[in-house]
């Protein structure tokens, strides 16, 4: 009896701990989210731009919003690309992708992520590499911001593709 309360009383701690730490974890990392639309029309070999809003579904972090004052240092944590219609889109028909992000107005404009290397076989979804050299504070605390994606085309393709970005941004908490 003796040693079940002994190791009762050393595992609790830890595992309450650990819930607490992973919690911390998830609630200071929330995801942006756009879906941007690359044409049947677009030309093979040239840098093209689309561009969409994105949203936050997950977190309000405007200044007069409740979490606001709450966050700082919002960086770039994960970034990834998408096919949604067609769902089988090989992304591998890109052959690079740049990621900015701004302000609604289009202001303060900023590389959140790239790839340059995508391979020809990829499939429908890619890991991108990210810049988080950059703070985004003032562009999470917008209620929307500007997302354009810069991208060239390795072959033609014969119908608009929609591509579902997910922006991953992680911030810790103010003092």
């Amino acid at each position: 009896m003796r040693r079940i309360v002994l190791f009762i009383s050393l595992i609790l701690p830890l595992v309450s701990g650990s819930c607490a730490m992973m919690q911390s974890i998830v609630k200071s990392t929330f995801p942006y989210t756009t879906t941007v639309v690359i044409p049947k029309t677009s030309k093979v070999g040239e840098d093209l731009s689309v561009t969409g809003m994105a949203t936050s579904f997950d977190q309000d972090f405007r200044k007069d919003g409740n979490n606001g004052a709450k966050i700082s240092e919002v960086r770039m944590v994960s970034a990834r690309l998408e096919s949604k219609d067609p769902s089988d889109f090989n992304i591998g028909n890109l052959v690079s992708v740049r990621v900015y992000m701004a302000k609604a107005d289009g202001s303060e404009e900023v590389l959140v992520a790239s790839r340059s290397d995508i391979t020809a076989g990829v499939g429908n979804g890619l890991v991108l590499d990210i810049d988080n050299s950059t703070f985004l504070d003032q562009r999470a605390r917008e209620p929307q911001v500007r997302i354009k994606m810069v991208y060239k085309l390795r072959n033609h393709i014969d119908t608009d593709v929609s591509l579902h970005l997910v922006l991953g941004l992680g911030a810790y908490p103010s003092n």
